[in-house]
């Protein structure tokens, strides 16, 4: 009898797992929607027709909207919306019900104006825009919390929800310096630092007589250009992100607890210039099961770099998780006709498995009152919904294929204390990282980015681009990489300054020189250099000579390289003299590169192809210039060609066009700005 319960446990253990990997296999499309604008229910009841008649799925609702659930303190009203859940389930759409606790309700900033945002010169800040909240505020949690426990409960399991929204575009708005505010980043500091003696010793306060006496005495940095010394902003920069994502971790344990089937999914713009955070620690926590983003492209059709820069979106967002990414915002506006469903394919070559146009509704009123959505001011359809439409059609035709697993055999190194660092560096790490992303997009090939703190580094070829701040947790683990056999390279501006932000007085890159087999001494500033340059350059050009070829690159500085038993196999050669920039140690059973220079195509370029062919890294599909493309499983393959000229892919033998109906033998031409998914025979 034991045995036998045992089997019917593992039984319907793997029913579970082969529901789960079937639901999984499916594409989403549908739309941001704000029924809270108008609560009449017969143009809800319209509005979902609509919705229903274009084949869309999903709907995404309740975002910036927390006094439409709670009109007053402790007041919740959820009657209005149960009809817009129920409709929803009656036509079959999905709902992602964001927990907008950002921005907070008027009534919450009356009540507890602690919450007021204080610019650095002791302004508050009247709540005119949204998300002028500052969130770390404990009254302001504590009603968070408590919005949160109310409409999860509510919902938690209503037939129509698919997954509860995490906030909304959490780094976003301004940083508060509230009285209040630099109280918390005191105890935040007593809590790191135990005693002033460590403090003073952390922020080098010997330094323009700036030695702490006592923890009452220590101020907020300034906003602008001179805002403090970078270890203070460092450290300041690492209270505001701990204070966010301790929010958002309350608000996934208190919706895991009420509501653990349903799945977590937020729009995380982390990296906001108001309120850049650090977003690894929710990333690898596991509670977002699934990330997500707005996918902006611009309106175009014929240029790339918007398409571009969102992907590169998807995988800082990402990080190393396998569950499917959702875009749960997407293009309409003033698109050009077919840009959005350009975009919504070159999403699925990252892992995307939702497209969810903002907005629906052309905005009557608001901030945002001239944007255009998929039907028109007075609520009739126009050209952008009839787009989502055919991604719709189309998309249902491929869906059991998707999403798409990435099979990356690359990791780049991000680091959010080092893109803080670099700030006031000529190329700040996140260029970096995105230089190095760049190439692999245009090799048709995955990379992912990860945090190496909390990576287990299973990837052939480790870039470290500009990683400012070295720890030791970091270090051991790179050095581990390249003797257990990995290959690393890293680039200028890399471990430069230690864990509190000050800059290694022993020998550099911080921890790891014995690693890389060099000294880095002081940079060089290319323009005036170039008073002595051999080939006459100016400005910031410089020679980079790889195999013995010169290649064109520019660069503010570079670093002054000297080998410790490196092998130098690049070199600037248009200056007074040639200088070493590129060198390769041999380290244990791998292989550490550095690179004086910042991450960059030209530079980088020619090393990564030999990289890709000496270590056995899995090459993208070979297609012309002008297409991107995945091998999806063993006979499919995923082709957009976002050039505006036809594209030939090689091919043998027979094929058939799952997503136009259509057999080929032989070649395959793809018209511009067109997709195709093709099943190999």
């Amino acid at each position: 009898m034991k045995q036998k319960i045992t089997y019917l446990i593992a039984a319907v253990a793997f029913l579970m797992l082969f529901v789960a990997n079937v639901s999984a296999q499916q594409l989403y499309v549908g739309a941001n929607y704000h029924p809270h604008d108008d609560k009449n229910p017969e143009k809800i009841k319209k509005d979902i027709e609509l919705m229903k008649a274009a084949g869309l799925n999903v709907v995404r609702l309740g975002h910036l909207a927390w006094d439409s659930y709670e009109p007053s303190d402790g007041v919740f009203d959820f009657a209005w919306f149960d009809n817009v859940m129920d409709e929803m389930d009656k036509a079959g759409i999905k709902v992602i019900l964001d927990i907008a606790i950002h921005p907070a309700p008027l009534w919450l900033h009356k009540k507890f104006p602690s919450i007021d945002v204080v610019d650095s010169k002791g302004n508050v800040q009247y709540p005119n825009h949204r998300y002028m909240d500052d969130v770390g505020d404990p009254n302001y949690q504590k009603h968070a919390v408590r919005y949160t426990d109310s409409l999860s409960k509510h919902y938690a399991n209503h037939p129509a929800l698919i997954a509860f929204g995490i906030d909304n575009e959490s780094g976003d708005g301004p940083i508060s310096y509230s009285e209040t505010v630099r109280q918390r980043f005191i105890v935040w500091l007593k809590n790191k630092y135990s005693n002033l003696d460590n403090l003073n010793k952390a922020w080098a306060t010997q330094r323009w007589s700036r030695r702490i006496n006592e923890f009452e005495e220590i101020g907020l940095p300034s906003e602008g250009q001179k805002n403090g010394a970078p270890e203070k902003i460092l450290d300041f920069r690492r209270f505001i992100s701990d204070e966010v994502n301790q929010i958002l971790f309350k608000v996934l344990d208190v919706v895991h607890k009420n509501a653990p089937n349903a799945l977590t999914n937020t729009n995380a713009w982390y990296y906001s210039w108001m309120k850049y955070f650090d977003y690894t620690d929710i990333a690898y926590s596991g509670k977002m099961t699934r990330h997500g983003e707005g996918f902006y492209t611009g309106p175009s059709l014929i240029t790339n770099w918007g398409v571009m820069n969102a992907a590169f979106g998807i995988s800082r967002i990402q990080f190393e998780s396998e569950n499917p990414f959702w875009c749960s915002e997407f293009n309409t506006m003033t698109s050009v006709p077919n840009s959005i469903r350009k975009s919504a394919y070159a999403t699925l070559l990252y892992g995307n498995q939702m497209v969810c146009g903002w907005t629906w509704q052309s905005m009557w009123a608001g901030e945002e009152q001239y944007l255009e959505g998929m039907i028109d001011w007075d609520g009739i359809p126009n050209r952008k919904y009839d787009e989502y439409k055919q991604i719709a059609t189309e998309f249902k035709k491929i869906e059991k294929f998707f999403p798409y697993q990435l099979k990356a055999e690359v990791g780049l190194a991000y680091s959010f204390p080092s893109q803080i660092a670099s700030s006031s560096f000529p190329e700040q790490h996140d260029n970096q990282v995105q230089a190095c992303w760049d190439m692999f997009y245009y090799r048709n090939m995955d990379s992912r980015m990860l945090e190496i703190s909390k990576s287990t580094l299973n990837y052939k070829l480790l870039i470290i681009p500009g990683l400012a701040v070295m720890d030791n947790a970091t270090a051991t683990k790179i050095r581990d990489f390249v003797k257990n056999g990995g290959t690393v390279i890293m680039t200028t501006n890399s471990a430069i300054v230690d864990t509190v932000g000050q800059v290694f007085a022993s020998t550099r890159p911080g921890m790891l020189s014995d690693v890389f087999g060099i000294r880095v001494g002081s940079f060089e500033e290319t323009e005036p250099m170039n008073e002595i340059s051999r080939k006459g350059y100016k400005g910031k050009k410089l020679e980079f000579t790889y195999n013995g070829k010169g290649i064109d690159t520019e660069s503010a500085r570079f670093d002054i390289v000297e080998p410790k038993g490196a092998e130098v196999i690049g070199t600037l050669t248009s200056l007074d003299k040639n200088y070493p920039i590129m060198t390769s140690n041999k380290y244990g059973k791998g292989r550490a590169i550095y690179v004086g220079l910042p991450a960059t195509g030209e530079v980088l370029g020619s090393l990564i192809d030999e990289l890709i062919t000496e270590l056995g890294i899995q090459k993208g599909p070979d297609v012309p210039s002008g297409v991107m493309a995945r091998q999806i499983d063993k006979n499919h393959y995923l082709y957009l060609n976002v050039s505006g000229e036809p594209k030939e892919i090689k091919t043998n033998g027979k094929s058939r066009s799952i997503l136009f109906d259509k057999d080929y033998t032989g070649n395959i031409t793809i018209a511009p700005y067109e997709p195709e998914f093709i099943e190999i025979k």
